[in-house]
């Protein structure tokens, strides 16, 4: 059994696939091709959006929102503490430093009070200038934008949405990659929508920051190959990998998302009385990038996660440490939160196998070892 299974995707989707990816083979078009653009107004459409500008992976999709705004040493950008390294790690990257807010268990997504006291803190302190939220829409569900974006009003601050995890996900009626000012995600294969190696893409309504955003993912581009009018980086999305997601996101639109929700609804029936599961607010949606359980404490966690391995289930841990917990942001990017839900949530979690393709013998076996191992009734 594979965690997410790509596999049976790709046995699914495999007529399509190849058909696709020979195309690209046979013109030789492998930087820039057609598909390339085409995918951008598929992804732009479907999303809701004006611009979506693709690039190299997740990671280059959030540095290239940051510099697009000019962010860099002296400003402060808030980031919720837990979530994927990549996150904080941009925002550092582009000299500026990340300050981490706490987040809500029954959720996993920031907590807005949290990242509000990291803001006056900042301010009160006098020496970064709050410029940005980063703001993620982590495991597959949007944070609760409403609050996002009036603290962001309150404060006039960027609100750089990373729906890495929710692309496909809603909130109240509106797509994950429509609440930012900018909006990034990856298409790492484990991904809600992913491609078959790294690839990322940003989104927008602003068109000069489209256009900024397409200059500086190709060296800094002016009028031609070789006019270089600002420095840039190199960061194209593979046209192979382009043509790749264009049938995947046919397939994500017509079934695949439909189908994680079934998956994951079982999961919720099955496993609510025996550990906490994730909740889903009202007006919410999400496209279940992973499913995750938290026990009552880490010497349980660890307990179940050892039987489902003896018993040939996948599971991982997101995440072990929060992003202040680790080494490179030692010492530093606190503002007097200390973190406690975060903290508590690392020691609790686990993520299950979950896919739109998880075989129903499959679900039923994860439900019964947890079941099992967890002392709840059969």
């Amino acid at each position: 059994m594979q965690f997410r299974d790509l596999k049976s995707q790709y046995r699914a989707l495999k007529p399509q696939m190849d058909e696709a990816i020979q195309a690209v083979l046979d013109s030789s078009d492998y930087i820039a091709g057609d598909q390339v653009e085409e995918l951008e107004k598929e992804l732009a459409e479907y999303v809701g959006v004006k611009n979506c500008v693709s690039c190299g992976n997740g990671t280059d999709a959030l540095v290239l929102a940051l510099k697009a705004w000019g962010i860099g040493a002296g400003d402060a950008v808030f980031v919720p503490d837990h979530t994927f390294f990549s996150s904080a790690e941009s925002v550092a990257f582009v000299g500026a430093t990340p300050v981490f807010a706490d987040v809500h268990e029954d959720t996993f997504n920031v907590d807005v009070e949290s990242m509000e006291r990291c803001i006056q803190a900042v301010i009160k302190e006098g020496k970064l200038k709050p410029k940005a939220m980063v703001v993620v829409d982590l495991f597959g569900l949007p944070a609760d934008y409403d609050k996002v974006l009036a603290l962001a009003e309150k404060y006039g601050l960027y609100v750089l949405e990373d729906c890495a995890q929710g692309f496909g996900s809603t909130y109240h009626g509106k797509k994950a990659g429509t609440f930012g000012h900018i909006a990034t995600t990856s298409f790492f294969p484990a991904k809600p929508l992913g491609c078959y190696g790294d690839g990322g893409a940003i989104f927008t309504d602003n068109d000069e920051w489209a256009a900024l955003l397409r200059s500086m993912r190709v060296h800094g581009k002016g009028s031609s190959k070789y006019d270089n009018v600002r420095l840039g980086m190199n960061s194209r999305l593979d046209t192979i990998q382009a043509a790749v997601l264009q049938v995947k996101l046919k397939a994500f639109k017509e079934y695949e998302l439909t189908d994680v929700n079934r998956v994951a609804a079982r999961y919720t029936e099955a496993l609510a009385d025996c550990v906490k599961v994730p909740q889903i607010p009202e007006g919410y949606t999400s496209s279940w990038a992973s499913y995750n359980i938290l026990f009552k404490d880490e010497a349980q966690r660890d307990e179940v996660r050892a039987y489902l391995q003896e018993n040939g289930i996948p599971t991982m841990i997101y995440y072990p440490k929060g992003l202040h917990q680790q080494k490179v942001f030692e010492n530093c990017c606190l503002y007097g939160e200390t973190l406690p839900v975060t903290t508590s949530i690392c020691r609790r979690t686990l993520a299950i196998p979950v896919s739109p393709y998880l075989a129903e013998e499959d679900q039923d076996k994860i439900i019964r070892l947890i079941r099992e191992k967890t002392g709840a009734k059969a």
